[in-house]
């Protein structure tokens, strides 16, 4: 599709008030905002911020990701000097900001399920993580989300940095049930700071074509075909900026300067969350299936790694993971190690959901 530009601040990009717009063929409603009046430069610490337009790891380290993702996200053109950003009414924002408080990333609130596989910090700091995700389309209601994601984070739990980067499904955030690619940050888990996509001054996208929220199209059924892409989250070694990348793209990057403790990762992770008001059946996770070694059956995040000091990507070994699963009989993960192939260093995670806190 193609679109004509909108001058984000003039117009309110993420706002429903007019200005260049277009639909994409999944239904997306998308405006074409001019790169340098992005919403990420209204953050107060980004002023002066100079764009980087590519990471300067991009020779060395991408050419490593050589499979090819097996689905695709739609492009959108737009005009020179543009970016595509999903538009976001005021009652996408008044839904958001009350899903934000019952965060979906915190997981002591009530109605927050999780089956994830976290690497220690006694072995960090980490810069990367990364692995190749099965894309899946689990039953949600409203005030529910379903998700798959990697994470890196670091710092005490009332003032965690965290970066989050997968897909979700959520009724509330999208006004649908469909699968999404998405991104959220916060410097104080949640308590102030943080948003979902580019919902709030923060994320600087670079992508031309591809953007946060997009539905992602191909989705995976039990039993085959199985579509998946790789989330990758690495910290650019000269800037120190935090950058996403998916289907052989770089969408964008977090800058250092809106973090208090992000410098390196404490922690990074591969897993899905589940989140349900409380007193609710919880939604599927993943395929909605528990783990059974079958790529064809259960949700899998493979070929997994992680990036030390040294820009090294490592496969996780046993002794290196905790594995983090709150409500096993609905949820549960496995941690293969390293089954070889294009399986690689393999996890897969996921469960039928329902009354999780009977």
């Amino acid at each position: 599709m193609t679109c004509v530009p909108l001058d984000a601040k003039a117009e309110g990009s993420h706002k429903d008030e007019g200005g260049g717009r277009e639909q994409t063929k999944n239904g997306d409603k998308v405006d074409c905002i001019d790169i340098y009046k992005q919403l990420a430069f209204d953050h107060p610490l980004l002023k002066d911020h100079k764009l980087q337009r590519k990471p300067s790891f991009q020779k060395s380290s991408m050419k490593n990701l050589a499979t090819k993702p097996n689905f695709k996200l739609e492009k959108v053109k737009c005009p020179k000097g543009s970016i595509p950003v999903r538009r976001t009414t005021k009652e996408d924002l008044i839904r958001e900001k009350q899903l934000l408080n019952m965060s979906i990333f915190v997981k002591d609130i009530p109605g927050v399920h999780l089956a994830e596989l976290a690497l220690s910090s006694k072995f960090s700091p980490y810069y990367g993580v990364r692995g190749y995700n099965s894309v899946y389309n689990p039953p949600v209601s409203k005030g529910q989300i379903s998700l798959s994601h990697v994470w890196v984070q670091n710092g005490p739990i009332n003032s965690n940095n965290k970066i989050t980067f997968g897909w979700q499904v959520s009724p509330d955030l999208y006004g649908d049930n469909k699968t999404h690619i998405y991104a959220s940050w916060t410097k104080d888990n949640f308590h102030k700071t943080g948003c979902y996509n580019v919902r709030c001054p923060g994320f600087v996208q670079t992508n031309v074509e591809f953007y946060l929220g997009g539905d992602v199209g191909d989705i995976s059924s039990y039993g085959g075909p199985v579509f998946d892409s790789i989330y990758y989250i690495t910290m650019d070694p000269e800037t120190k900026n935090w950058w996403i990348h998916t289907t052989g793209e770089d969408i964008g990057y977090y800058p250092a300067k809106i973090f208090s403790n992000l410098t390196s990762a404490d922690k990074v992770g591969w897993g899905g969350r589940t989140l349900t008001r409380h007193g609710s059946p919880s939604p599927q996770m993943g395929s909605g299936h528990f783990p059974d070694k079958n790529l064809y059956h259960a949700c899998y995040f493979r070929t997994i790694y992680f990036e030390n000091a040294s820009r090294i990507k490592y496969g996780p070994k046993r002794y290196q993971t905790e594995k983090y699963v709150d409500k096993p009989k609905c949820y549960d993960l496995t941690y293969y190690g390293n089954v070889h192939g294009i399986g690689g260093y393999m996890l897969q995670f996921g469960g039928p959901g329902g009354k999780c806190d009977d």
